[in-house]
């Protein structure tokens, strides 16, 4: 049987609190995804965790229950012509304020993965608070990451239909070998990240 995560429920109880995360960072091809979520204040789920601990089977459940049962939730993609535009950082934090800037409410707080956010239209820095795992600390967070993993998951599949020979079913577009072998031969396409350099596709120098 498998332990059941803890996660906190909130930073501030008190406030309307949205947890904010991205999915794609790393990968060469595709859009990075970035999610906002606001849960009720009685929500638990004994699956929820952050999206990389849990397997494909979990997440696809649990996107439903966040889908359902959120007070509200929003999904960005950004492009890879705007992530070779802005760098990937700069992208993956402009898809977590656009998330923000869509939902049905608007939330007191936002609570954001990682270590690096900026403010925005309506946020100041008194407005929300970075953490470091958040998506294996704060539920919100992890609600959050498990959509925009899904997310983008669902649409790397689309996007493999339309250029299968670079098993993005299976690799999600990130550098795995099966990936880089299949840019050696094909080249890249108008999905691939342009500013995203791998050493391996390097020239070889004598």
């Amino acid at each position: 049987m498998s332990k059941e995560i803890h996660l906190a429920p909130f930073l501030h109880p008190d406030l309307i609190e949205a947890g904010l995360d991205e999915a794609g960072r790393g990968p060469l091809a595709g859009p990075v995804y970035a999610a906002a979520v606001i849960l009720p204040k009685d929500f638990h789920h004994p699956l929820l965790n952050d999206s990389k601990q849990m397997t494909e089977k979990h997440r696809d459940i649990l996107r439903e229950v966040i889908e359902r049962e959120a007070v509200t939730w929003a999904v960005e993609a950004v492009s890879p012509e705007e992530i070779d535009k802005l760098n990937i950082l700069r992208a993956s934090i402009t898809g977590m304020q656009r998330a923000v800037l869509r939902l049905d409410s608007r939330p007191e707080f936002l609570l954001v993965d990682g270590n690096k956010f900026y403010p925005f239209e309506g946020y100041g820095f008194k407005d929300f608070q970075t953490v470091v795992h958040g998506d294996a600390t704060y539920a919100s967070i992890a609600a959050a990451s498990v959509l925009a993993k899904t997310w983008r998951d669902e649409r790397m599949r689309q996007l493999a239909l339309e250029f299968p020979q670079y098993g993005w079913d299976r690799n999600m577009g990130y550098p795995t070998p099966e990936h880089i072998e299949a840019i050696r031969k094909y080249g890249l396409t108008p999905y691939h990240r342009r500013s995203f350099h791998v050493k391996e596709l390097e020239p070889t120098l004598f």
